[in-house]
């Protein structure tokens, strides 16, 4: 049955309208899947050798001291985006196959997830090498197995956990709470792991551990999965009671303010949108991670975080306008919706929350003044230029948005567009490279000035740049319309 499945899944691929841009995004997956193979074997070598050689410690000591890391990281990016493949498997509820071959299926199709696999690549590769310098076999065996066990356990607490966002954010809590206790070493939490992960290299019995939470949970999903497995329960979408709500003072700014109040509503109420003003709130702190490395504070690198950390927003909302209207977008298109207000009001919004995060960015102001100017210039370009070049670029996402569920896929047929990809170069490569050139012959003044005039100069222009927008929004009209009709 299983094999009937897996000839079902490639028919499914080489079927329909979409096989070209299928194949493509297909392409590059692979292309993708095959760098990060690179990197992860590549990975292998480096921690072997630099831990024994450098370090001068033994590997497979510090490796599985650090594994609670890993484990953590891997747990959090499955529930960030890997999801039940239920889809596929709806159609087959009419017909006569046993529902306990279907929930097995979808839960084997989990482990064939880059994600679920792609991290093993690293401990095979560790494992090979460890095995050539003299380590047990047996040991080795066992230690490869037991930590195998653990990663694929993030499969089935990403399953359970998936719609209870209660207790994924009390999770959260704990494991941020568990790595502040270990990061002020007041638990040696890092100690725990290397006790319990390296036990499986000298003392192979304690594989029974994981491979008894392995099969339990395995049961405990399928049981939990199996009694919503309906079509008019679990699997069918979920229906919410909508309340009227109305934020009065906007009605005053006549159709713009009427559509910003329609997409606040959109923002408070449905999931996906939660999920974006909550990334949105994590982008804040994307400038930490120059305190990571030394090349995050190379000039480039810092305005490129700048543009991150007061544009997390304006990233993940406006490019995806017009995706989050897609349910209703046909329905727009047939009434008489000014097309300039309409983007208009999205611009607006984005802005205003842009320049709060400017704001609340002053706290990057403690590692230094030249750190904080510069994000503020960011700001600045991202308020002037980017809102309007990314708000360009959503003319070409065809991908359809379901806001009453978790948006956990990468890579979608529609969100792909070569021409978006091209505005990338004025988004972030030019304020890069222009900051980093001022700021190397002029220094830091000159540096933030030159942004500071690319942003004031892209919103002296707006109103020709926006007819240029509505002159793209209008030509993808009819092909976004009819990728938000084919539900294929």
């Amino acid at each position: 049955m299983f094999l009937k499945f897996l000839r079902l899944e490639i028919k499914s691929f080489f079927r329909g309208t979409s096989v070209g841009v299928n194949l493509f995004m297909k392409i590059l997956r692979f292309i993708a899947i095959l760098y990060f193979m690179a990197c992860l074997a590549g990975g292998a070598f480096a921690a072997f050798f630099y831990v024994r050689d450098e370090m001068h410690q033994d590997p497979l000591i510090v490796i599985s001291k650090l594994l609670i890391i890993a484990w953590a990281v891997d747990l959090i990016l499955k529930y960030i985006w890997q999801e039940m493949p239920t889809q596929n498997i709806k159609p087959f509820l009419t017909l006569n196959i046993p529902k306990n071959t279907l929930v097995n299926y979808m839960l084997v199709k989990t482990f064939l997830s880059a994600l679920s696999w792609l991290n093993s690549l690293f401990f095979i590769t560790f494992s090979i090498i460890a095995l050539f310098n003299g380590y047990s076999v047996v040991g080795i065996l066992t230690w490869f197995i037991g930590i195998s066990l653990l990663f694929y356990l993030n499969n089935f607490i990403n399953i359970l956990f998936n719609d209870k966002e209660t207790i994924v954010i009390i999770i959260g809590c704990i494991l941020a709470a568990v790595a502040g206790l270990a990061y002020y070493n007041i638990v040696p939490v890092l100690s725990y792991s290397e006790k319990f992960v390296y036990g499986f290299y000298h003392r192979p019995y304690l594989i029974a551990i994981p491979a008894v939470l392995f099969f339990g949970l395995w049961r405990i999903v399928f049981n939990y999965v199996r009694k919503e497995f309906y079509l008019d329960q679990g699997l069918e979408a979920k229906k919410q009671f909508g309340k009227t709500e109305n934020i009065a003072f906007l009605n005053k700014y006549g159709v713009i303010g009427t559509f910003i109040n329609n997409d606040i509503k959109m923002l408070r109420r449905n999931k996906v949108t939660k999920g974006i003003l909550i990334g949105s709130f994590f982008f804040l702190f994307y400038g930490m991670l120059m305190y990571t490395s030394t090349a995050y504070k190379t000039p480039a690198m810092m305005m490129f975080m700048g543009l991150f950390v007061t544009g997390g927003f304006q990233f993940l909302f406006g490019q995806r306008v017009p995706a989050f209207d897609s349910s209703y977008y046909p329905l727009m298109m047939t009434l008489n919706v000014p097309y300039k207000e309409y983007l208009k009001a999205k611009w607006w919004l984005i802005n205003i929350v842009t320049a709060a995060s400017v704001v609340i960015a002053l706290f990057y102001a403690y590692f230094g003044w030249e750190v904080y100017v510069t994000f503020f210039a960011a700001g600045l370009y991202n308020i002037g230029v980017n809102s309007q070049l990314t708000l360009w670029s959503g003319a070409y996402n065809k991908t359809q948005i379901d806001l009453n569920s978790k948006e956990k896929r990468i890579g979608q047929k529609g969100s792909f567009n070569l021409k978006s990809m091209l505005l990338l170069i004025p988004k972030m490569l030019l304020p890069m490279g222009v900051f980093a050139l001022t700021k190397y012959f002029f220094g830091i003044t000159a540096g933030v000035v030159s942004i500071a005039i690319l942003g004031l100069a892209g919103f002296l222009f707006r109103e020709k740049i926006f007819d240029i927008i509505v002159k793209q929004y209008k030509n993808e009209k009819y092909s976004t319309l009819d990728a938000f009709k084919n539900k294929g």
